[in-house]
Parts: C-alpha cells; structure tokens; sequence
C-alpha cells in the first residue's frame, strides 16, 4: 500500500523496524518536502515487497558501476519522474537512503545518491570508499550525503 509523505507530521509509518525510525522518517520527510519545493510533486513510497522492480534497477546500477550490494533490508522504494529526470528512491532498514537521479535526455547528469540518517554508522559496504558530507536540516538533524556519477545506460 502506498504512503503520501507529510513533512509537516512526520511519522515513522513503514519504518518502524529501524533501530534509527525517528531520524529516517525524518530524512524522508526532509526529501518530500524537497520534490514539493522545487517540483510541486508529492512524494509518495510503497513498501519494499511491493516495488521489487525498483529494488532490482538500483542493485543492477550499484553492482555496475561500483560493485556496491547492500545486505540492509530495504523498507520501502518510491520511484517516479518530474520533468526529464528519473527518480529511484530505496530506503533501508538501517537508516541508509540510496537515490537514483537519472536523466531522460542528458547523460552527464546521472547519479547514485547515499544520505546517511543521524545516528547510524556509515554502512561497511560505503566504509573508505566515499567522502560524506554534513548538511543540517530541521527535519532530519544532521545528514550525512556522498554520491558517484553514473557512467553506464540503465
């Protein structure tokens, strides 16, 4: 069953198996209230054993390009377009949040995206490999972002 995100009432619905709720609800709601800014577009997820086609196009992308797999549980996906790009949005269990920025058009602006929720340990498969950086934001405190650029067509 689908959500609509409200970063107005955040709450922890579908993610309440992480040990790291709070601060990922919060850093959910932190990007719906980003898509609503900028693209007046409602950010809605669906449960991650409902989206396993999502699931599958971000592994295919990590494994490719970076021989990154995550063994976190993914707790739920959203995936949609606005204007010529691509979103892929899978959220784990551990507070990780993995995104997928794709252009339709132009493939110099294409990449993975990782936000890190506050209070989570940066995840061992992303350990050394990727510099964060620190971005405050009233909803989900202190994220922690890194991102590589997508060489490949997907």
């Amino acid at each position: 069953m689908s959500y609509i995100v409200d970063f107005k009432n955040v709450s922890i619905v579908g993610l309440e198996s992480s040990p790291v709720a709070d601060a990922l609800a919060g850093l959910r709601a932190n990007e719906a209230r980003y898509f609503m800014n900028k693209y007046r577009h409602q950010f809605i997820v669906v449960p991650a054993n409902e989206s396993h086609d999502a699931i599958e196009y971000v592994k295919q992308i990590l494994k490719t390009e970076r021989d990154i797999e995550f063994s976190a549980k993914p707790l739920e996906t959203s995936r949609f377009q606005v204007e010529n790009i691509q979103w892929t949005y899978i959220f784990y269990e551990d507070g990780l949040v993995v995104n997928v920025m794709y252009t339709v058009n132009d493939p110099r602006k294409r990449a993975v995206g990782f936000k890190l929720s506050e209070g989570m340990e940066v995840p061992k498969e992303l350990d050394g490999k990727f510099n964060f950086a620190k971005q405050k934001s009233t909803l989900a405190g202190t994220i922690r972002g890194s991102f590589f650029v997508i060489k490949g067509n997907y």
